[in-house]
């Protein structure tokens, strides 16, 4: 998690009853591999894009799952049982319109004895991980840590740990931790020598501590690969090796850049190489750099992004994590996020991923949901997704597109089924028992929580979750935008109104929500799909393409250019299907919510307007 945070309010829920979904399908058995709709292809990286088995251009987005893993209740796994994750997948596509997830392990758990890796551990994971791939949602696994481990942590600590195991820790001779006036948790990062020393030796492989780790991580690759079905495999994404990695302390004339280069960048290479012996040949490696290369606060921020590494190519994708540390500081950003808030911090992530060669994904991102600093989520959320959808504020979005830049994947911190109502002796003391908020350092950053009846439920506006996004584009991406409509308190956050100078459309869309995707068409047939949030029930939904204008999307069939179609996996998520027959044609398409019957002159008046906006702002090529 991010290295900064403030000490949040514990507010206890005491939840009960068994776990449903308001208004989707109960979970049910797992889902024939043959109805899975990975297409029996692996998620490659072409043109700096995630592409699938028919050429199109992916986009993930989804959540955390989960900082459970960090606790001891259920054994370093996000689930209690492969049927709490089962009725998890289901919330998260219906809910929270989710299609990846990055699935936490820890090393702790996985090889609790040194050279011994614990397969019944391993066995329980790839259960929990197939819960996700039969409801369509890919994974892509993180073995975590944040502060090495729980094990430098004593019983009467302020703060906890996970990570490494406990024979780790006991392999080396670390000084009792102390973080000393230390406010936020991630200042042990770099203040506490217990866990600067314990992180300063794993990069230099003292008492073997890195050999172990890729021994198990080998494992455990070599098992999933072996335990999941060819059209299961095909739904994983990748692996990310190694979660916030950060020097401990650097040697002497090293720097961060320097530090990259010499020790974390060999370890991303031996981890490739793991990869590639255990059968993950055609998987990347999402590697993350210093995780202070792109802090927004000046004292923080350090050279680095893995900018020695050359051109990273199809077998990593650069995989990097956002917080906004000011707002979370709580004294060093006043106010509200706004429109155009994240677009320079994002740019800087698609810039170094194309100069790397590879695709980009934001793995993690966040805000707090109660403390001192909770009433910033709403708008830091909102400008968040906004970075991920596009480079442009929505100020400038609709006079300058073509700038719009890649969409991005993106996983939110965190997804907790568990929240409030964890039972957790903080570092093992019984004296200490956690229950409230995410039970890990005070967090609250879980956007699900158990409602009283035992309901899965949103704890942030579904309008900002369950969002419009182009999750296969077939060909290439131009531009994209979505204008949620979310809410801070009362207020309406709308920061990308439909310009006047087209009317038709801003009159078909009014006060609804939107999205605007422009793309050029590839060579294949597979359709380009585009998310529709629960927001969008079909008999209100609008469609206004250069492939056809419609009100009320039928179902999908081979003569349908425009049709709705439901989601993958049985949850009762749904999505637009949009088919071209052509290819390096620019084609453009506008949903919306905001029309109630519109009339045949409305919607050809505002597809005539979009034909003229699109042919004036991209140029065939």
């Amino acid at each position: 998690m991010t290295n900064i945070r403030v000490r949040l309010l514990a507010v206890l829920v005491v939840l009960s009853g068994s776990l449903t979904v308001a208004g989707v399908p109960p979970a049910t058995a797992a889902t024939p591999p043959d109805s899975l709709w990975f297409d029996g292809a692996p998620l490659t990286v072409r043109d700096g894009r995630f592409t699938d088995g028919r050429g199109r251009e992916i986009v993930l987005r989804g959540y955390n799952v989960s900082g459970e893993t960090k606790l001891e209740e259920n054994g370093g796994l996000p689930f209690a049982s492969a049927a709490d994750a089962r009725r998890s997948a289901t919330a998260l596509r219906a809910l929270g319109g989710g299609n990846a997830v990055r699935f936490l392990l820890s090393w702790a758990h996985a090889e609790p004895v040194r050279g011994q890796v614990d397969t019944a551990y391993l066995a329980a994971a790839t259960e929990q991980i197939r819960a996700f791939l039969d409801a369509g949602i890919r994974v892509y696994p993180d073995f975590h840590q944040d502060l090495h481990s729980r094990y430098l942590f004593h019983a009467d600590s302020w703060y906890t740990g996970d990570g490494a195991p406990k024979w780790a820790v006991e392999a080396g001779s670390y000084p009792k931790e102390s973080c000393g006036l230390c406010l936020f948790w991630g200042q042990n990062i770099t203040q506490n020598a217990a866990v600067q020393q314990a992180q300063h030796d794993f990069w230099h492989n003292a008492h073997g501590l890195q050999d172990a780790f890729l021994g198990t991580a080998r494992t455990t690759l070599a098992y999933l690969r072996r335990h999941l079905s060819d059209a299961e495999f095909a739904g994983i994404a990748g692996f990310d090796p190694y979660n916030e990695p950060y020097a401990g302390a650097y040697d002497s004339g090293q720097n961060s850049r320097s530090w990259e280069r010499d020790l974390l960048w060999p370890f991303y290479a031996r981890f490739r190489a793991a990869m590639d012996a255990a059968g993950w040949q055609d998987k990347p490696a999402l590697v993350e750099p210093n995780l202070f290369w792109n802090a927004n606060i000046p004292t923080q921020k350090q050279e680095g992004g893995l900018l020695d590494a050359g051109p990273l190519g199809p077998g990593y994708v650069f995989n990097t994590h956002f917080y906004d540390q000011k707002a979370i500081s709580g004294i060093l950003m006043w106010g509200k996020a706004a429109d155009g808030q994240y677009a320079a911090d994002f740019a800087a992530v698609r810039d170094r991923a194309g100069a790397a060669g590879t695709a980009a994904v934001v793995s993690e991102f966040g805000h707090p949901l109660s403390g001192a600093v909770a009433d910033k989520a709403p708008t830091v959320l909102k400008a968040m997704y906004q970075a991920l959808d596009s480079r442009l504020p929505g100020r400038s979005w609709w006079t300058g597109p073509a700038a719009s830049g890649p969409v991005l994947s993106g996983t939110q911190w965190q997804w907790d089924l568990y929240h409030g109502r964890h039972h957790e002796p903080m570092n093992g003391n019984p004296g200490k028992v956690l229950t409230a908020g995410d039970a890990w350092n005070d967090e609250d950053l879980s956007a699900v929580r158990l409602d009283d009846c035992g309901t899965v439920t949103l704890r942030q506006d579904a309008r900002l979750l369950d969002r419009v996004y182009p999750s296969a584009t077939a060909g290439t991406a131009l531009a994209f935008t979505y204008e949620d409509r979310s809410r801070d308190g009362s207020t309406t956050l709308t920061w990308n109104p439909v310009p006047s100078s087209l009317p038709n459309v801003a009159k078909l869309v009014g006060s609804g929500q939107y999205g605007l995707l422009v793309w050029r068409s590839g060579d294949g047939t597979a359709p380009t799909e585009l998310h529709l949030p629960a927001s969008f029930p079909t008999a209100a939904t609008t469609v206004v393409s250069d492939l056809g204008a419609v009100h009320a999307p039928p179902a999908h069939t081979s003569a349908t250019p425009v049709a709705a179609a439901p989601e993958p996996g049985g949850t009762g998520s749904r999505r637009l299907l949009l088919t071209d027959t052509d290819s390096g044609v620019l084609h453009y398409a506008l949903v919306t919510n905001g029309a109630t019957a519109p009339a045949g002159e409305l919607l050809s008046a505002a597809r005539a307007e979009l034909a003229a906006w699109a042919a004036a702002r991209f140029r065939q090529g």
